[in-house]
């Protein structure tokens, strides 16, 4: 035990911040009382009145996304930099913290995806709402189908003015936002049909089944995605909106922002 010991201390020793993934109050607390560094919390709301505090949008089942987007959040908000050596704690298994990490925050690869969420036209909530619609279409397909979908959220009118419509525009007259079950129940059926929607910074459905048409020259995607991967890149590139993309193929989900590729996860982890 007493090697292992050695490998507990060497963890803690010379930190410079405690990261704190969803902790109970008590966890909370405690880590703050004895904690002689800054202890930040990450979490989906700040339930334990953290002074430190990152707003995590969604429940990153991903461990590393969970801390990637909790290093760019500090970094972003100053309450780091990349040459902090990090503790990070969480609960994996149980309800109090039982598994922790120790880290440079500079060894995480930037990415972007804080600045999807919080540096977006689009409300943050609104993000959110668009991945459970795609995550929940990611999981059960159509009909026990894999289904392809394109999302484009935000900068609407622009992204209008760079698209046309393929057929009838379902929500043309209609003022319904992402986020409320019986639209989120709408949206899946229509992911069936080939074009894009498009949604508005505050969440109002705009447009289903755009054919968009940005130049795709200059566009650098990742070897093996097809043209409603292109052409989210390519939106992202000359809009301020983002895109989030189902694949057919692989199941996978993707974010785009400025014409690049944020990030991607498979749904059948959340």
């Amino acid at each position: 035990m007493s090697g292992l010991g050695g490998v507990v201390t060497d963890l803690v020793a010379d930190i410079d911040a405690v990261f704190l993934f969803s902790p109970s109050t008590a966890d909370y607390e405690t880590i703050v009382d004895e904690s002689d560094v800054p202890v930040i919390v990450v979490a989906v709301e700040n339930t334990v009145g953290a002074e430190l505090f990152i707003e995590l949008p969604i429940e990153f089942n991903d461990i590393k996304e969970r801390i990637r987007f909790g290093m760019e959040g500090g970094i972003d908000q100053e309450y780091i930099d990349t040459g902090t050596i990090i503790l990070c704690a969480m609960n994996l298994f149980d309800d109090g913290i039982d598994s922790v990490i120790r880290i440079r925050a500079g060894e995480f690869t930037h990415t972007g995806i804080y600045d999807l969420f919080v540096n977006s036209r689009a409300e943050p909530s609104v993000i959110r709402n668009v991945l459970e619609v795609v995550i929940g279409l990611g999981k059960k397909g159509q009909k026990g189908k894999p289904v392809g979908a394109l999302f484009v959220v935000g900068d609407a009118g622009k992204v209008m003015n760079k698209s046309r419509s393929l057929s009838y525009n379902p929500f043309e007259k209609s003022h319904v936002h992402v986020g409320d079950p019986i639209v989120d129940v709408m949206l899946k059926e229509f992911s069936r049909l080939d074009g894009a929607f498009v949604i508005s910074d505050s969440g109002k459905i705009v447009s289903a089944y755009r054919y968009l048409e940005p130049a795709a020259e200059g566009v650098d995607i990742p070897k093996g995605l097809g043209t409603r991967h292109m052409a989210a890149g390519a939106i992202t590139r000359d809009t301020n909106a983002i895109a989030i993309v189902l694949s057919e193929s692989d199941g996978l989900v993707r974010a785009f922002s400025g014409g690049e590729l944020i990030f991607e996860l498979d749904p059948e982890a959340y």
